[in-house]
């Protein structure tokens, strides 16, 4: 039985709907996608979410999607060839998320600067991240779900 990558899409946004953040949204995906057995999920990804610490900086989406790859790809020798595949796919999943998104940065791709409590408030009123962050949450895993 083949199994419908859309559906994963899905459960990233129902978890994020739930109240966890897009980049442990995309990371506990990717790890059921991969069949990634690890026991930091989702508590590594916390800070991560509203661009690293809601400063803006890069998208939660994709840093979830980076620790997803290290996990399955990545090596926990000093010297490793895994550790080169890593690199290549988290090269190849930064180019096509910022080519499909517009952007890497939370700010840039919301329009909001979550470090001022007022557009912060005004964001968390008009549902902006229900409304924008799903799709960037989708978009990272359709990119990672047909990464090879």
């Amino acid at each position: 039985m083949k199994t419908n990558k859309a559906s994963y899409g899905e459960k990233a946004v129902s978890c994020f709907k739930k109240g966890f953040n897009c980049a442990q949204c995309v990371l506990v995906t990717m790890q059921e996608f991969w069949k990634i057995e690890h026991p930091l999920e989702p508590k590594a990804a916390s800070a991560f979410g509203g661009g690293i610490g809601m400063r803006g900086s890069l998208c939660g989406a994709l840093t979830g999607g980076i620790i997803a790859i290290g996990l399955k790809f990545g090596s926990n020798e000093p010297k490793s060839i895994e550790r080169e595949e890593a690199y290549m796919l988290a090269s190849k999943f930064y180019t096509r998320f910022e080519k499909e998104s517009g952007s890497l940065f939370c700010r840039d791709l919301i329009g909001i600067n979550l470090t001022n409590p007022k557009e912060l408030e005004t964001a968390r009123k008009s549902n902006i991240f229900q409304s924008k962050c799903t799709y960037f949450i989708e978009k990272a895993i359709e990119i990672l779900t047909n990464l090879k």
